[in-house]
């Protein structure tokens, strides 16, 4: 389904051509937000107050004292300077070297040998103290996808049939730890029925000498040769001492659960841990698994909407609420329930206080008559099947559960990496990884800009349009611009175009190190000449030159910004 969420027109700065108004453009210019697992909203960024004065009206290579980026004393850019990501000509070697880049782009593209690597990890972590060991739960996992995997980066061929198994390992700890092996751990990598790799980090966990509030896992991922491939990093995680067992306020949302965000559910049994199972989906199935979880986002149901429709329902999940549970990765959800709290294996029916992390909860299946208790989602060794509770004599707002009925919530984070060593051999590692985060469209007179807003720029960087490569400037680790490129640039045919032309948009490291984004861009035609009638005389070429003169000078000044989910 297109949700248009937003509308910016960047309005012509009343340019005029030979004294005149000009005509109105011929093409407008439409972005799209392609999203797949985790949408990402596309909108007008917030203003840099260490940004220049005033809109920016094109970004060519500055010429003048004025344009040129400022510097401190040790070189590097200030904050909120433009830096050209122009890398320094060779001569004689751009027109080949900017045929061949393009040509590998257009092959990545069509190829679709990109590699994802995918952190899967906990909002929460709860902190160990002396000498006990309390182990991250839901273990950090770690999948790695995509057919890049598969590819030589040197020859661009298959792994011959002896050569099995993953082609990297990895290594997995704490950010801040010394890296000893004591602190961080072997990821081993098992190839799932998907094709993907997984790993999880099974033993790790922090200590209460690490006063720290927050921090953040590290990946580093090595060749079998022995060359690093890269660092990559967790989302960040919240230290807790221990579950809270007061009651929850809406005034500390950190703990709080939402509507629409990610969960895990885990069954301990008598408190070991060998004996965790986690809520995952297997072959279409939900199963209790004892080394895989999964990441399901929890929706705010209504008793009036049929299964799998969820209305938009903001607000935090509280108990007593019916909610529906969606797997990210395959769609499959279960009915919907009730949430219950759960305290000394009763199922507290009348409890209506925000869910918090780590808490004991319960699902109900609703239409029980009053009084018999209710059925429960239970465990049964790695299966999921219900359970009947029973209802309490002497308490009419309980009801008696068993161990497997009772599940413990928490709040999931994932972060993707996605790149290709396909275009050319590369010793550098391939972090850090670029991500797009939402895109700003803006026009003025004779150009449009679109402003990339994420994380992990740098000046090496280059933003391309399909095949075509854009001027790109850097402004600051969480921000790119570029001058959008001209459609003639995808067809020489541009004039009569009737239909959209979508291309993906990227980015590409100077080394050719090549960065596929979820983003699209896409040109729609708002008006376009129909060729005459058979027979008809031919227009004159000066009304040819007039129509290109004017598309250049005029064709980018109307946009329209949205979000395709």
């Amino acid at each position: 389904m297109n949700k248009h969420l937003g509308t910016f027109l960047a309005v012509p700065r009343g340019r005029r051509l030979g004294g005149k108004q000009p005509p109105p453009p011929l093409v407008a210019l439409l972005v799209e937000a392609q999203l797949g697992k985790d949408p990402t909203e596309v909108e007008k960024g917030t203003a840099d107050p260490s940004a220049p004065p005033g809109p920016l009206t094109h970004l060519s290579p500055p010429d003048s004292s004025e344009a040129r980026p400022r510097s401190g004393a040790d070189g590097r850019s200030l904050p909120g300077s433009w830096t050209s990501c122009q890398p320094a000509p060779t001569p004689g070697s751009p027109p080949e070297h900017v045929a061949v880049l393009r040509e590998g782009v257009r092959q990545c593209l069509q190829q679709q040998c990109e590699q994802t690597v995918w952190i899967l990890h906990a909002k929460v972590a709860q902190k160990s103290y002396g000498n006990e060991k309390r182990f991250f739960c839901p273990p950090p996992c770690v999948y790695l996808a995509g057919p890049g995997w598969r590819v030589k980066p040197v020859q661009g061929q298959a792994h011959q049939p002896g050569e099995t198994g993953p082609t990297v390992c990895g290594y997995m700890g704490l950010d801040g730890a010394s890296g000893s092996a004591a602190e961080t751990q072997k990821l081993n990598f098992e190839e799932q029925p998907d094709s993907r790799e997984f790993g999880c980090a099974k033993t790790l966990y922090i200590s209460d000498a690490d006063k720290r509030k927050h921090f953040r896992l590290v990946l580093r991922l090595v060749h079998r040769g022995g060359r690093e491939l890269g660092t990559f990093h967790s989302r960040l995680i919240k230290v807790i001492s221990k579950p809270s067992q007061k009651k929850q306020s809406l005034k500390n949302t950190d703990l709080c659960i939402s509507s629409g965000s990610k969960v895990s559910l885990f069954n301990r049994l008598r408190s070991q841990t060998v004996s965790t199972r986690y809520l995952s989906v297997e072959d279409g199935a939900f199963v209790a698994s004892a080394r895989q979880w999964a990441a399901f986002t929890l929706h705010l149901a209504d008793e009036h909407c049929s299964q799998g429709d969820f209305p938009p329902r903001e607000g935090y999940v509280r108990y007593g609420s019916l909610v529906q549970l969606v797997c990210t990765v395959t769609g499959i959800t279960l009915p919907p329930m009730i949430i219950r709290k759960v305290a000394k294996q009763y199922a507290l029916l009348d409890v209506d206080e925000p869910i918090s992390q780590l808490h004991k909860c319960a699902f109900q299946f609703p239409g029980e008559p009053a009084g018999e208790g209710g059925t429960y989602l239970c465990l049964a060794a790695d299966k999921v099947v219900q359970f009947q509770a029973s209802p309490c004599p002497k308490e009419a707002n309980r009801a008696l559960l068993n161990d497997s009925s009772c599940w413990t919530i928490i709040g999931t984070e994932s972060v993707e990496f996605s790149f290709s060593t396909s275009l050319a051999w590369t010793r550098e590692p391939v972090t850090p990884v670029p991500l797009i985060n939402t895109l700003e469209l803006s026009g003025g007179g004779d150009v449009a800009t679109l402003e990339l807003h994420g994380e992990n720029f740098h000046a090496g960087l280059k933003v391309w349009f399909g095949d075509v490569e854009a001027e790109t400037m850097y402004r600051s680790p969480r921000s790119l611009v570029c001058v959008v490129p001209d459609i003639a640039a995808f067809g020489s045919d541009w004039r009569w175009l009737r239909t959209p032309i979508t291309v993906p948009v990227s980015l590409v490291r100077a080394d050719g190190l090549f960065y596929p984004s979820a983003f699209s861009f896409t040109y729609t035609p708002e008006y376009s000449a129909r060729p005459g009638p058979p027979g008809a005389p031919e227009p004159a070429a000066d009304a040819d030159a007039l129509l290109e003169s004017i598309h250049h000078e005029f064709t980018r000044s109307n946009f329209h910004l949205f979000i395709q989910t």
